[in-house]
């Protein structure tokens, strides 16, 4: 199947929680689209041709009528104004759920951070581990002192925000964290397994280019 301009193209890596977030808001949420894999480990994301659409050498990409997004948090905002899922009822619910993406970024990339280390990095001093992950463990908490009282992040229901924390969250066992302690993130981090169509990461991610119609 060709790439028209109305088919989602995404363009991630199996092992990346930026490519899981946008890829978890499509299936999810019942949408058709085409993904194309880049092989970090083999640094294709550096090659001229993928920085002729991502300038950053990173993933994930997605193509949609014309346009060239990356960023997995500007994706998912695109995602959420053009088909009106995963979206806040409200202007304020909008503003708050784009707010939590901004601070995932910051602080539950912590997450990320450790992960990355632990497993693809155990060469390095594990002085850098252990120098994210208070930041991260203080991430984790912080999602669960806000869901004390509450099901979703943001409203009544799943928004983007869920997606975007749950995304970059997804992995940090692999580095040795998790909510065993915190019983109103595990409580949310069950809801988001209950959701029709939800999938791990291993299991949704192709490890080749592959088309995508739930």
């Amino acid at each position: 199947m060709s790439d028209d301009a109305n088919r989602l193209v995404l363009h991630g890596s199996f092992t990346s929680s930026s490519s899981y977030k946008p890829m978890l808001f499509l299936t999810l949420g019942g949408l058709p689209f085409s993904f194309r894999t880049v092989n970090l480990k083999n640094g294709v994301q550096k090659q001229p041709e993928h920085l002729a659409i991502n300038r950053y050498g990173q993933v994930p990409v997605l193509r949609h009528r014309g346009l060239v997004l990356v960023m997995s948090n500007v994706i998912l905002d695109y995602l959420a104004r053009t088909t009106g899922k995963f979206e806040g009822a409200t202007e304020q619910d909008r503003i708050h759920a784009r707010e939590w993406l901004s601070w995932e970024n910051d602080a539950i990339q912590n997450v990320a951070r450790v992960r990355h280390f632990a497993r693809f990095r155990p060469d390095v001093s594990q002085d850098i581990v252990n120098f994210f992950r208070p930041q991260a463990e203080a991430a984790l908490d912080f999602v669960d002192r806000s869901l004390d009282g509450r099901k979703w992040l943001v409203g009544d229901s799943c928004t983007i925000a869920d997606l975007g924390c749950f995304g970059r969250m997804v992995f940090m066992a692999e580095g040795g964290m998790s909510l065993d302690k915190r019983p109103h993130a595990k409580a949310w981090w069950e809801r988001i397994h209950a959701l029709p169509g939800f999938r791990l990461p291993y299991d949704l991610i192709p490890k080749k280019d592959a088309e995508i119609d739930p």
